[in-house]
């Protein structure tokens, strides 16, 4: 009666259970036992710039054309060729043009050119909207506007190159502002213990102004990461002996979603990235992605308290009841006493696995 485990049987489950309940009513959805496990563990975690640090709805901030074609013309070519994409980029130029009520025209031969840009013909002339790895690729002359490009970047701008298949013909920025709660999540990561890291397709100027405004040291910014590159990014620093949590929302950040220690999927992202995903913050909430991690650490301390109270009744039980006081003090354990002290550890463990209800995940 005494070595009767069925606490211990409950020690583990409980404990989970009442997490992954809480998780779930904060509004993270924790997919597995073993991810809520593996989250206290992270050491480095990786941030997707744009969709998580920032809102994801990115703003243009200006338009300027390098030839003698007008601004507003060089802006409905280019936004012709954009409203194909759903690139957020993509979408806040094709917003604009609306707004300014510009005749968008039909596009022939379009093309996405991952990482890079878009490619696509008008009234039979091609042209070319993108980064400048894809001006370099198409041997387009930039270098005579960097200093505005730069200036732009400092900025926290992306910006975005327009030409035609011989010369550069405009110049597009367009800003994408931080959460509100994106400075404060990196500071409380970085109170946990845990490396932050950003990663993003920007240019390293745009990247590292995003960074600067939300904590992150320069040194720990991955920019102008083509999508199929960023699960290498994880790899390197798994190959550093990190266990590393990811988060991110797009299509491109599911590869190194699935081959972080932790995927962190938000809410509001893609159902590829939430499908690739160990936990789902619902509420696309940086500082969720905190609650998460210390979520874990209390339920992993809470299953340690458990399995102590379960082995602790029969540590004490089994000696007394196999007779070792017995030559002593001519003691044997009532079989009474052992299904009371049997109910008391399954009680114990049950309330304190409760307990973490009440548990401060602030």
């Amino acid at each position: 009666i005494i070595a009767c485990p069925c606490a211990l049987g409950l020690a583990t489950p409980t404990s989970i259970m009442v997490g992954t309940g809480l998780g779930a009513e904060k509004g993270i959805l924790v997919k597995s036992a073993a991810a809520l496990e593996q989250a206290k563990k992270i050491q480095a975690i990786i941030l997707d710039k744009t969709g998580t640090i920032t809102n994801g709805k990115p703003i243009l901030t200006a338009a300027k054309s390098v030839t003698t074609m007008s601004d507003t013309d060089m802006l409905a070519l280019a936004a012709s060729i954009e409203k194909n994409s759903k690139h957020p980029l993509a979408e806040a130029i094709v917003a604009h043009s609306k707004e300014q009520k510009l005749a968008l025209q039909a596009v022939d031969e379009f093309e996405e050119i991952p990482g890079h840009g878009l490619m696509g013909s008008i009234a039979g002339t091609q042209y070319f909207v993108g980064t400048r790895k894809l001006m370099d690729r198409e041997k387009i002359e930039y270098k005579e506007h960097l200093s505005d490009i730069e200036k732009q970047e400092d900025e926290g701008n992306t910006v975005m190159f327009f030409a035609s298949k011989t010369e550069l013909l405009g110049i597009i920025s367009v800003a994408d502002t931080a959460k509100e709660t994106s400075a404060a999540a990196v500071k409380a990561f970085a109170d946990l213990g845990i490396q932050v890291y950003m990663i993003t397709g920007d240019n390293e100027r745009t990247a590292k102004a995003v960074a600067r405004g939300v904590g992150i040291a320069p040194e720990n910014v991955f920019a102008q990461v083509l999508p199929e590159e960023k699960s290498n990014y994880v790899k390197k620093l798994q190959a550093e002996g990190l266990t590393v949590g990811m988060v991110g929302d797009g299509i491109n950040d599911a590869p190194a979603l699935t081959q972080a220690n932790i995927g962190i999927a938000i809410g509001a992202g893609t159902d590829v990235a939430i499908e690739s995903a160990d936990i789902v913050l619902m509420k696309s909430d940086l500082m969720d992605a905190i609650t998460a991690i210390k979520l874990s650490r209390q339920t992993m301390r809470n299953i340690k308290q458990n399995l102590f109270f379960a082995f602790g009744y029969n540590s004490a039980g089994i000696p007394i009841a196999a007779g070792l006081l017995f030559p002593l003090f001519g003691f044997l354990l009532s079989p009474m006493i052992a299904a009371g002290a049997m109910a008391a550890s399954s009680i114990s463990v049950l309330l304190n696995a409760l307990r973490l209800k009440r548990v401060n995940l602030k």
